[in-house]
């Protein structure tokens, strides 16, 4: 039972899902950090404090915060802005620059010059004609 449990844990599909959750969460800190730090006071230098968290309604005794919602959307939208344009973007760009497009495949046939039909390219006579091909 033992080494069932050791052969899973050493399967290489589950140690690559640890590394991406591990490198999912750092880049995850790296883009929260982006968008705090550098995205927000820029927005708030360019339109004031976007802070919608007062924005609140009462109905039947209860309390909606609509501004937290708000809030969040906002945070969810600059989010998707920073990834996009700051990592999917160049790495589309990166992975498109290296990969290299395939090599064209050698022809296997060619025209006869009487009837331009499409002989094998090591016939000496056209199938069609039977003109000699050189």
């Amino acid at each position: 039972m033992l080494s069932g449990f050791k052969q899973f844990i050493l399967r290489g599909n589950v140690v690559d899902m640890a590394v991406g959750v591990v490198i999912g969460a750092a880049f995850g800190a790296v883009v929260t950090s982006l968008t705090a730090d550098l995205l927000t006071p820029l927005i708030a230098a360019l339109v004031g404090k976007p802070d919608f968290s007062a924005v609140t309604f009462t109905a039947g005794g209860a309390v909606f915060k609509v501004g937290s919602f708000l809030n969040a959307l906002v945070s969810f939208l600059l989010i998707a802005v920073a990834v996009y344009f700051f990592v999917l973007t160049p790495v589309n760009a990166l992975v498109a620059r290296m990969r290299k497009a395939p090599a064209p495949a050698d022809p296997t046939t060619k025209k006869c010059a009487e009837c331009l039909s499409e002989i094998p390219i090591d016939a000496r006579r056209c199938a069609h004609c039977t003109q000699a091909v050189a």
